[in-house]
């Protein structure tokens, strides 16, 4: 093999600048969890102790996600990884989302628990720790949420001629990053955003039992916020599952099919599927006069393909 290898680097535009603010993330939500766990002991209250619970595994998880971004980063050129390291954020993210629900279970165990077995709570002091949880996880939601701008770069491609049938198209790292579609981020988001709710949830019922006397409301809005979580995870499983068992975009498979179509060419055979946040990786067999040149240069429409091989018959 005498050619020049391309490389296959499909990680999002603001991978770094994601890096550096989901490390700030777990450091911030690292000292709160252990300040909302010994509160939680020391007061006996339910709610705080599952935010606090429910934090703790935030931690671990945005650990996993923070390393997930190095590691891509790092092995972003790694010639063993066919299609580059694009999906590992979407690993990191579907094993998040799995922690998450885990804990979903726990939260509403122990609740259920301390319904039918009521204990004495430390109703202020419980609700003061609550209250700067809660600051910190806005201020992390904060810090985030500004993953979700939107960059805009232009893209060079540039093409590799083989001898045989496939041809590869390669576009350097495609700039069009949408935070959204980093599901790194969005697992620690989400993540932040849950803890946001546990959060308020816990405040709304110390209050409700410090003032009005509900004691059960701070084991029930552990059951509430559990529930909650759970479907938030589900989600978060349902899409990274999709990327990582390369599931197919029939919105994208339509505006293939239509650019190729024509001429009487047909498609014998296509294949689409997600190689990175925001990049996608495409193999097209056609029936019919195009070549594999016509063929290529129909499709640079689709903007979403970035690593195209292409198969002609005739």
């Amino acid at each position: 093999m005498t050619h020049t290898p391309h490389d296959h680097v499909y990680l999002s535009a603001a991978h770094d600048a994601n890096t550096r603010r989901t490390l700030w993330v777990v450091g911030l939500t690292a000292v709160t969890m252990v300040g909302e766990i010994v509160a939680g002991y020391l007061t006996g209250s339910m709610a705080l102790l599952a935010d606090g619970f429910h934090m703790a595994t935030h931690a671990g998880a945005l650990t996993v996600a923070a390393l997930a971004y190095l590691y891509a980063r790092k092995h972003a050129h790694d010639r063993r990884y066919s299609f580059g390291t694009g999906k590992v954020g979407d690993l990191a993210g579907f094993a998040s989302a799995l922690v998450l629900g885990m804990v979903s279970l726990g939260i509403a165990f122990e609740s259920i628990l301390r319904l039918f077995q009521p204990q004495a709570v430390a109703f202020t002091e419980a609700t003061l720790v609550a209250v700067i949880g809660l600051i910190i996880n806005l201020l992390s939601a904060l810090l985030l949420g500004h993953g979700h701008d939107h960059g805009h770069g232009h893209d060079h491609s540039h093409h590799h001629g083989h001898a045989h049938h496939h041809h590869h198209k390669h576009e350097h790292e495609h700039e069009h990053a949408h935070g959204s579609a980093d599901n790194n981020l969005r697992a620690a988001y989400v993540h932040v955003l849950a803890d946001a709710l546990t959060s308020i949830l816990a405040i709304a019922a110390l209050l409700a039992g410090r003032f009005v006397g509900w004691w059960w409301l701070d084991p029930l809005m552990g059951v509430v916020g559990a529930v909650v979580i759970a479907r938030w995870a589900w989600s978060l499983v349902k899409d990274t599952s999709g990327v990582l068992l390369d599931r197919s975009d029939a919105q994208l498979e339509a505006e293939i099919r239509e650019c190729v179509e024509t001429d009487g060419t047909t498609l014998a055979d296509l294949h689409v599927w997600r190689i990175g946040p925001a990049a996608w990786a495409a193999i097209v067999s056609t029936e019919g006069p195009a070549d594999s040149a016509t063929i290529r240069t129909r499709l640079t429409p689709v903007h979403e393909i970035q690593h195209l091989t292409v198969e002609t018959q005739a």
